[in-house]
């Protein structure tokens, strides 16, 4: 059977960002699509190019050279460099700049499955010489070129359960989205995390995940995760950052700038997949049987607002807002100069903000984000 392609927000973007001596980089977490991306631009590519896989040792051998006779002699007469897995490759920062910098008009493209490997690798000796492109599980707003409007309505529950992994996705029942999820979990989020930092208490690790499924929509303290899995404080804050290298996790700060009352100490964490979430804490229970569908829905919207702002190139600031009397608005953004504040409910309210918002930030707008509304918000 054929398998179906979903266009990806990201292949016009690629197509525009591709430039001479410059390296387009494509971060994203392990099968959201980056080589099934990378194929579908180079299928459309004119030129001569050189794809190749950063885990195979021979390639390896050669991009970490640091020799520019090697380098050119490897690129050859190809015009277009591109390198799935390129943080498997030692020293791939430095010879990539050697690259762009003594071979005239040669274009390169890296994906990479952490940012916390390739940033480090390509950041720093790359200055100036590279852009930058998140990838993440399909965007609804990707999926609503394959859908209509009453698909897509119908899908909502599964999205908010199973989450959207391509393989999720294209599945053609419950059973197979589980075990794809178990074994996504299982052969990624636990071996490769691990391995990628040389970390050890793997099950500190799990449980600090399973803390956070539970604590969606919440605001998150060290302190606290820390005494109830029995590590420092300090331990707990480099795991956490690294499961936001990988994607696992994203955190937003409280924004504060006007009250003394306003709350930004603790972040909020939330997932980018939500079926990542439920797999966590194995619940795939349907919505009807569920008591956290506001922190599903929350967790889900604000996840597909983020891929929205990087397909579009949405300059924006995100936040939570929360006063110490338990006032808050789920979701911030910022941007050219202006506040905007969503409540993200399940069912339909009439909300107004609250007044102690309304005060401090008198030119901010404010709106509910709910299923009526919701696919404006995130397509």
């Amino acid at each position: 059977m054929k398998k179906v392609y979903i266009s990806q927000k990201h292949l016009e973007n690629l197509k525009n960002l591709i430039k001479p001596n410059k390296v387009v980089i494509i971060y994203g977490p392990r099968r959201c699509g980056k080589t099934t991306l990378l194929e579908k631009f180079l299928a459309e590519v004119k030129e001569k190019y050189l794809l190749v896989n950063g885990e195979d040792i021979f390639i390896q051998e050669y991009l970490s050279s640091q020799s520019i006779t090697k380098l050119k002699n490897f690129v050859g007469e190809h015009k277009l460099l591109a390198i799935d897995e390129a943080q498997r490759v030692p020293n791939i920062g430095l010879n990539l700049k050697l690259v762009v910098d003594n071979i005239k008009n040669v274009k390169i493209i890296a994906t990479g499955s952490a940012s916390f490997d390739l940033y480090q690798k390509l950041g720093e000796p790359l200055t100036g010489r590279k852009i930058t492109l998140r990838l993440f599980p399909l965007a609804q707003m990707e999926l609503a070129n394959i859908e209509k409007v009453h698909e897509i309505k119908a899908n909502l529950e599964t999205r908010l359960i199973f989450g959207s992994y391509p393989e999720i996705v294209l599945a053609k029942d419950d059973k197979e989205r589980i075990r794809y999820l178990k074994e996504l979990i299982s052969s990624y989020l636990y071996r490769d995390i691990l391995a990628m930092n040389g970390l050890k208490h793997s099950n500190k690790l799990v449980k600090i995940l399973q803390l956070l499924a539970f604590q969606i929509s919440n605001e998150v303290s060290y302190s606290e995760i820390a005494t109830q899995i029995g590590i420092n404080k300090k331990t707990v804050e480099k795991y956490l950052d690294l499961l936001e290298k990988v994607f696992v996790i994203f955190k937003l700060r409280g924004f504060s700038r006007n009250l003394r009352k306003e709350v930004s100490k603790n972040p909020k964490y939330y997932f980018y997949d939500i079926g990542v979430r439920n797999t966590l804490i194995n619940n795939f229970n349907p919505i009807s049987l569920r008591d956290d569908i506001g922190a599903l829905w929350e967790n889900y919207i604000i996840a597909e607002r983020l891929k929205k702002q990087e397909y579009l190139s949405i300059q924006t600031n995100n936040y939570f807002w929360r006063t110490y009397d338990k006032k808050e608005i789920d979701f911030i953004e910022e941007k050219g100069g202006k506040l905007y504040g969503y409540e993200i409910k399940w069912s339909k309210k009439t909300i107004t903000p609250p007044q102690d918002w309304q005060s401090a930030y008198p030119d901010s707008d404010f709106k509910v984000v709910s299923q009526d509304n919701y696919l404006k918000f995130i397509c």
